[in-house]
C-alpha cells in the first residue's frame, strides 16, 4: 500500500507538470510583436506635414502558414495625437501614401547604393514589390507557404505568383488622426525567426499641437497608437508610442534703416545715376534645430556631394533604403516618376514632396515710389561652429525678376527662396541683403512716407490642416508677426523766430533761404515750407492759423512782411506779434529776421533764426550747421 502510494504521488507530479506545461507550449506560438520607434526626429513647430519616426513592430512566434495556403489577412489601424497629412494618392479611395513594409524589402537599386552609408541589411533579404490596385480586400494576396525558408511568402516571386511586401493604407473617413491597412496578409515567421513590420511615410501635423511656435523647455510629443485585428491574433507590446519631439524651426531677426525722402536713393539699381549710394538692410533667418532645413529629395544631396551647382529641384531619385535617415522633404520614394510602374504602387509620387524646404520673405508698408531689390541665391553661414571643409548649402531665388527686382502690389510684397543645398549638421542661417531705391521728388510726396516692415515664414503657408490630395507638401501654419525693416522720414530743416511783430508802428521782415545748393556736392533738395504763428493778432485775436509755401528750390529764399506778405504764396498777417516757428521739408535752411519801424527811421535790429535741430548735418568736415542764432 505504501508503494502504491508513492507511485500515486509521482503520477500526480507529472500530471502537474505536464499541466504547466501545456501554457508554456502554447506561449511559445503565440504571434507577439514589439513596437519601437528607434530615434524620433526633431520637426517643426511650424509644419503641417511633419515626417514623424518610422514605426517597427518585431514579430515572433505563431504557426507559419503552410505551403499553397492564403496567409491570415491583419487589419492594422494608427492614430496621432494631431492629424494625419500623409498625402491622400486617390481622392476617391482615400489611398494614402502612408506605407507598411514587411520585413524591410530592398531593391536590387537601392539609393543611395548599399554599403555606403545605409544600416546594414542583414535579414533584408526581400525584393520590393508592391500592390498596384490596393482595394478593402488588399488584392487578395495568397501565400506561397514555407513560413520564413528560400521559399517563403515574401521572396518576390515564387511558385508563379507574386507576393507583396509594400502595402499603402487609407485616410480613414471621418477620423483625422487614423491611417489603416485592411487585409495585410502577414505570415507568422513562427518560434526560430523574427518578422519586421515597418510604418513609414506617415506626415503628422505639429502646428495643431505647438500652434506654430513652441517656448516649452520640454517639447511637445507627437504620439502614435498603432491596433492590430483581423483572421489571426497578433499582440502587440507597448503600442503607444512617441514618433516625433516639437520644436521650433525658424527664428529671424531684422536690421533696420532710416532714410529721408528728399535724398534719391541707389539710382543705379534704376538705371540712373546720381542720388544717394546706401548698402543694403537685412533679415536674418536661422534654423530653429540643425536638420529644419531640408531639400526636396537625395538628388539634390547626390549633387551637392559631387559639388555640382543645383538650379532647381526638378531632379528626383528613389529614397528607398528603409530606415534609412535621408534628412530630405520626402519620405520613403518608391517610385519617383510618379507613374503605375516602378514598383507596382497607385499613381502617384508616393512618399515624395513638391519641394525642398521654401523660405518666404514678406514685405508690408512699402511706400509709393519705393522700388525693392534682392539677391538671386542666399549663401547659407554657420550659426555655430563652421562648416570646415564643406561648401556652404544655398537658396534660390523661386519666380524671381531679372536683377532680384521685387514686385510690389500695392504696399506690400513678397521672394520666397527655396533650400537646394543644406546640411542636415549643420545649424545655418541666411542672411538677405534688401536694397531700397527711389527718386525723389518731394513736390508730389515722393517716396511715400511710411515704416516698411518685414517677416520671415517657412512657405507655402496654407489652410488646409488634414490630409489632401491638392494641397502642398511640405505646408506651414504660422505666419510669423512683421518687424519694422526701414523708414522713410520727411526732409525737415526747423527753425525758431523768438519775436516778430507787425504793431506799434514797427514791422518783420524774413528771409528763409534753401542752402542746399552749394559747392560740397550736396544733393539739391526742394519743398515746402510750413510757417506756424505763437502769440496774438490786433486787439487780442487768436495767432494766424499755420500757412504753407509753394516749393523752394535748392539755392533760393522765401521772402516776405508780416504786413505785406511776399512770394511763393505767403500772405500777410498784420497785427500779429508773438513768435513763429518754420518747418522746411529739405534739410538745410537759414534764416534772418529784421525788425524796425516803419521805413526804418529811428529803429532797426535783425537776428538769425535759432536752428531746432541736433547736430549731425555736416557737410564740409567741419563742425556743422550753426546749431544757436
Amino acid at each position: 500500500m505504501a508503494d502504491f502510494r508513492k507511485w500515486l504521488i509521482a503520477f500526480a507530479a507529472v500530471a502537474l507538470l505536464l499541466s504547466l506545461g501545456t501554457p508554456a507550449n502554447a506561449q511559445l506560438t503565440n504571434f507577439s510583436c514589439v513596437a519601437t520607434a528607434g530615434n524620433p526626429p526633431l520637426v517643426r513647430s511650424e509644419g503641417v506635414t511633419e515626417l514623424v519616426g518610422d514605426v517597427q513592430l518585431q514579430c515572433t512566434g505563431g504557426t507559419p502558414t503552410s505551403v499553397n495556403q492564403p496567409i491570415p489577412e491583419s487589419n492594422f489601424q494608427i492614430f496621432l495625437n494631431t492629424n494625419v497629412t500623409s498625402r491622400i494618392i486617390n481622392s476617391t479611395t482615400n489611398l494614402s501614401e502612408a506605407l507598411i513594409l514587411i520585413d524591410d524589402p530592398y531593391t536590387t537599386n537601392p539609393v543611395p547604393p548599399l554599403g555606403q552609408s545605409e544600416p546594414s541589411t542583414a535579414g533584408a533579404t526581400t525584393q520590393q514589390t508592391a500592390c498596384q490596385a490596393i482595394n478593402q480586400t488588399n488584392c487578395a494576396i495568397l501565400g506561397t507557404g514555407g513560413g520564413t525558408g528560400a521559399a517563403g511568402p515574401y521572396k518576390g516571386s515564387a511558385g508563379g505568383a507574386t507576393n507583396f511586401n509594400i502595402f499603402q493604407g487609407y485616410q480613414v473617413p471621418g477620423l483625422t488622426n487614423s491611417i489603416s491597412w485592411l487585409g495585410v496578409p502577414v505570415d507568422a515567421p513562427g518560434s526560430t525567426a523574427t518578422r519586421t513590420i515597418r510604418i513609414t511615410n506617415v506626415r503628422a501635423n505639429a502646428c495643431n499641437l505647438a500652434g506654430g511656435t513652441t517656448t516649452s523647455l520640454i517639447p511637445t510629443l507627437i504620439t502614435m497608437y498603432i491596433a492590430v485585428n483581423g483572421s489571426q491574433q497578433v499582440t502587440i507590446s507597448n503600442p503607444t508610442l512617441t514618433v516625433g519631439y516639437i520644436q521650433q524651426g525658424l527664428t529671424s531677426s531684422n536690421k533696420t534703416a532710416s532714410y529721408t525722402q528728399c535724398n534719391s536713393l541707389n539710382l543705379s539699381f534704376l538705371g540712373l545715376s546720381g542720388g544717394v549710394t546706401a548698402g543694403s538692410i537685412s533679415l536674418n533667418a536661422q534654423e530653429g534645430f540643425a536638420s529644419s532645413w531640408k531639400v526636396r529629395n537625395w538628388s539634390q544631396i547626390q549633387s551637392q556631394a559631387a559639388g555640382t551647382v543645383i538650379t532647381s529641384s526638378s531632379g528626383t531619385v528613389y529614397q528607398n533604403v528603409p530606415g534609412f535617415a535621408y534628412n530630405t522633404e520626402s519620405g520613403f520614394v518608391a517610385n519617383p516618376s510618379g507613374g503605375g510602374s516602378g514598383f507596382g504602387l497607385a499613381t502617384g509620387s508616393v512618399g515624395l514632396a513638391d519641394t525642398g524646404t521654401q523660405l518666404q520673405f514678406n514685405f508690408a508698408g512699402v511706400g509709393a515710389g519705393i522700388s525693392l531689390f534682392v539677391p538671386t541665391t542666399l549663401t547659407f553661414s554657420a550659426q555655430t561652429g563652421g562648416y570646415g571643409t564643406l561648401t556652404p548649402g544655398y537658396a534660390v531665388l523661386v519666380g524671381g525678376a531679372p536683377g532680384g527686382a521685387v514686385s510690389i502690389s500695392g504696399t506690400t510684397a513678397s521672394v520666397t527662396y527655396e533650400v537646394l543645398s543644406s546640411y542636415a549638421s549643420v545649424l545655418e542661417q541666411a542672411t538677405l541683403g534688401v536694397t531700397v531705391a527711389y527718386v525723389s521728388n518731394t513736390t508730389n510726396n515722393l517716396p511715400g512716407l511710411s515704416t516698411a516692415q518685414a517677416s520671415v515664414n517657412f512657405a507655402p503657408l496654407s489652410s488646409v490642416p488634414t490630409a489632401s490630395s491638392s494641397a502642398p507638401i511640405p505646408r506651414f501654419c504660422q505666419p510669423y508677426p512683421l518687424k519694422n525693416l526701414f523708414t522713410i522720414n520727411i526732409c525737415s530743416c526747423n527753425l525758431l523766430f523768438p519775436f516778430v511783430t507787425n504793431t506799434n508802428g514797427f514791422d518783420t521782415g524774413v528771409a528763409i533761404a534753401n542752402t542746399t545748393l552749394d559747392p560740397y556736392g550736396t544733393a539739391l533738395q526742394q519743398g515746402i515750407v510750413t510757417l506756424y504763428y505763437y502769440g496774438t493778432s490786433t486787439g487780442g485775436a487768436a495767432a494766424p492759423s499755420p500757412q504753407k509755401t509753394t516749393s523752394v528750390a535748392a539755392g533760393t529764399e522765401v521772402v516776405f512782411t508780416l504786413s505785406g506778405g511776399g512770394d511763393h504764396g505767403v500772405t500777410a498777417t498784420p497785427g500779429f506779434q508773438g513768435y513763429m516757428i518754420s518747418i522746411a521739408n529739405f534739410q538745410y535752411c537759414h534764416a534772418f529776421a529784421f525788425i524796425s519801424d516803419m521805413g526804418s527811421q529811428k529803429l532797426a535790429e535783425g537776428y538769425l533764426a535759432i536752428q531746432l535741430d541736433i547736430p549731425g548735418l555736416n557737410r564740409t568736415g567741419v563742425a556743422g550747421e550753426n546749431e544757436g542764432n
